[in-house]
């Protein structure tokens, strides 16, 4: 029952992951149909970033009232409906409206299924839950791609994914039962947390909350402009640019499934900055090199540093901070990144519409420099605590 559940708890993860890369595959081509400036992307972004801030922010208490099974089966009905929403738009402002549900559907069951994780399975299937992440996210551009190359079809590549959306949605309804053996031991979890002092007085909390904006700040500007940067700076077509993009998520993908096998060996902070290196030499690919297929090797150079980032500082919180705040600081972690997501694509997305695509590459390494200096930083904290 146990092994069951984990695996409704991957595909829960695949179906977050499929519409998180699907608006930067599909922007040339929509931007293309409704005639609209280049950093247009970024508001639709924005909404369903600040989305996920909000429900991030109140998942405690709605797994409380809900219990995860739950919260999980109804966040992926409403990104199900919200994506038809996106395959049905005749205007950019419909996709605006539908940006809200995907937001709000996608950081519910974010929080929830990290936060469930967390308490109950170790750092091998954290890096799996994200790898998980990652199939979804690679899938999206790819399927985005093959409607794109049909005459420009984007709105049958949400139509694809609303309904692989809603196949979920049925798995989850049949597998509620699987979660019962939990829900009780979440609860008096959240109850405890609930009486904890502020834990913004925490030794550690700023650097640690900088690293998680930057990293997810980095992660969404990468996928989100990336395709525009290949059309625009690499002259490579729009469909080809897509399922270039979809490879960047393939090294994610890659790199989480690998980083499940090497966490015995390896800590978290090892992996972390491992990470960021990685993501330094892809940047300096795409800025150095002007060969289309090295610019891709850079794109999956990122993909693969980024991946053992984010489920390897989410494991390092109860380290960091100590096992009775890391509940609480889960979601609050998680809110400073979809902040980052939020805030940073769409600003860079103003950015490149002035002075162009050119600066992609070197926002991507100022961004991996900020969260080095932080993730040092409270790696020095943590020792001097020890």
């Amino acid at each position: 029952m146990v092994t069951l559940l984990l695996i409704i708890i991957y595909i829960a993860f695949i179906s977050l992951g499929l519409p998180d890369s699907m608006l930067g595959a599909a922007w040339p081509a929509i931007r293309s149909d409704f005639s609209l400036p280049i950093q247009g992307a970024g508001l639709i972004s924005m909404i369903i970033s600040g989305g996920t801030i909000v429900s991030s922010l109140i998942s405690g208490k709605l797994i409380k009232k809900l219990g995860t099974g739950k919260l999980t089966l109804i966040s992926v009905f409403m990104t199900a409906v919200a994506l038809f929403g996106f395959s049905i738009s005749k205007n950019y402002l419909w996709l605006c409206i539908m940006a809200i549900p995907l937001g709000l559907g996608a950081g519910a069951v974010d929080s929830g299924l990290n936060n469930f994780v967390a308490l109950h399975f170790s750092a091998r299937h954290m890096s799996w839950l994200h790898c998980f992440w990652g199939v979804g996210a690679t899938l999206g551009p790819i399927i985005m791609s093959a409607a794109i190359s049909k005459k420009s079809s984007w709105h049958k590549g949400y139509l694809t994914v609303s309904i692989i959306q809603m196949c979920l949605v049925i798995i989850l309804f049949a597998a509620l039962p699987l979660w019962k053996t939990y829900n009780d031991s979440e609860m008096e979890n959240l109850e405890e947390e609930s009486e904890k002092e502020s834990i913004f007085k925490l030794s550690g909390i700023l650097p640690a909350l900088i690293g998680f904006f930057c990293y997810c700040a980095l992660e969404s500007t990468a996928g989100l402009w990336g395709a525009s940067y290949f059309v625009q700076i690499k002259n490579i077509s729009p469909n080809v640019a897509a399922a270039w993009v979809s490879m960047y998520y393939l090294g994610i993908t890659i790199g989480r499934f690998i980083s499940g096998f090497i966490t015995v060996k390896f800590k978290n902070t090892d992996l972390i900055r491992a990470g960021q290196i990685i993501i330094g030499i892809g940047a300096i690919l795409l800025l150095v090199f002007d060969k289309p297929y090295i610019n891709l090797f850079g794109l999956i150079f990122i993909g693969m540093g980024c991946a053992p980032i984010y489920p390897s500082m989410l494991h390092e919180t109860p380290v960091r901070f100590g096992k009775s705040n890391s509940s609480r600081l889960m979601g609050i972690q998680m809110a400073s990144a979809y902040i980052g997501t939020t805030l940073v694509p769409p600003v860079l997305g103003l950015v490149f519409g002035k002075i162009g695509m050119g600066l992609y590459p070197v926002f991507i390494l100022i961004l991996m420099i900020i969260m080095f200096i932080s993730s040092e930083k409270i790696n020095n904290i943590v020792k001097f605590k020890i």
